[in-house]
């Protein structure tokens, strides 16, 4: 009976470490392609660059998909930086109903004027009002941006053509990071290095 009970515990642990471990991958791999999607952004924008390190925050989601011929919607994971630091993930949902010339996936980055609005995202508050609409990121778009409702969208076209995305109506979930989590922003690297410059003196 012992036996069977400390395999049985033996075969929780081993799945919940398989969990964890497959989670912590796919956290990973979703920061990578994050930072891989801010790339592309510049590449296209050199002047988003400005913008984006003068937000109090922004969050980055590298596959925005979106379609449907009569009842479409979008969805979307993404990673959350207050200034340069990883502080957590979310997850975007948006529907409509309406006929829709095929699918569309592209990246999208939110700025966050201030930390109030940073903080709004947060705490589930946050939705996107039928005002709001990305720009595709072309030169020079950074540098003419301006905020509305306290943020400002930024949208790359991986596949179908659009000069702006209609983005009313998405919410958004976040996660933060646990502390203590190994997030792979340079907010992050910087504290370790901190860290250690200390523990060397």
């Amino acid at each position: 009976m012992k036996k069977k009970n400390c395999k049985m515990a033996l075969a929780v642990f081993c799945g919940t470490a398989m969990l964890c471990a497959l989670t912590a991958q796919a956290a990973g791999d979703l920061e990578k392609e994050s930072q891989e999607a801010v790339t592309h952004f510049l590449q296209k924008d050199s002047t988003l660059k400005g913008f984006i390190d003068n937000a109090a925050g922004h969050a980055v989601f590298p596959n925005v998909g979106k379609g449907g011929l009569v009842v479409g919607g979008a969805h979307g994971d993404g990673v959350v930086y207050e200034k340069e630091k990883l502080i957590g993930h979310a997850k975007m949902t948006q529907a409509s109903i309406g006929a829709q010339a095929g699918g569309q996936t592209f990246a999208e980055i939110i700025c966050f004027e201030t930390p109030a609005a940073l903080n709004d995202f947060k705490a589930g508050k946050f939705e996107m009002s039928a005002e709001v609409s990305a720009v595709a990121a072309a030169e020079g778009v950074g540098k003419a941006a301006k905020y509305k409702n306290g943020v400002a969208v930024f949208a790359l076209p991986k596949k179908g053509l659009m000069a702006q995305a209609s983005i009313g109506g998405q919410k958004f979930k976040f996660q933060p990071i646990a502390t203590g989590g190994t997030g792979s922003s340079q907010g992050t690297e910087k504290g370790t290095e901190k860290g250690t410059e200390k523990e060397k003196q």
